[in-house]
């Protein structure tokens, strides 16, 4: 090999981005167990209408969370919401019982 001439080194890097994974599906035990927190703090009022302030979520439930019930947590207020159980006022930061969430708790 002449000294004039170099060693062509082939690599195998490609020009792609990283990819990142797809939002997992959640466990349902960890939703499950949110979604019980703010059904139990309801019950122990267990009023149509009832508030749930900003305060009141934060000292009773998201002060007891653990990472995964965390990770699940909008999906349980989400599924909550959804179910007609309860509603968020205008706030956005105010949860209500409705009449259907009463329901379901006494039964």
């Amino acid at each position: 090999m002449k000294p004039s001439q170099k060693k062509q080194i082939k690599t195998n890097q490609s020009n792609t981005t990283k990819k990142f994974p797809k939002d997992k599906p959640l466990e349902s035990a960890p939703k499950n167990e949110v979604k019980e927190m703010f059904l139990q703090w309801f019950k122990k009022r267990n009023s149509v209408g009832q508030i749930m302030s900003k305060q009141d979520v934060v000292s009773n439930v998201i002060a007891k969370l653990d990472a995964k019930q965390n990770d699940a947590l909008k999906k349980a207020m989400d599924e909550l919401i959804n179910n007609g159980f309860m509603e968020v006022q205008s706030d956005g930061l105010t949860l209500v019982l409705t009449q259907r969430g009463s329901d379901f708790i006494r039964d």
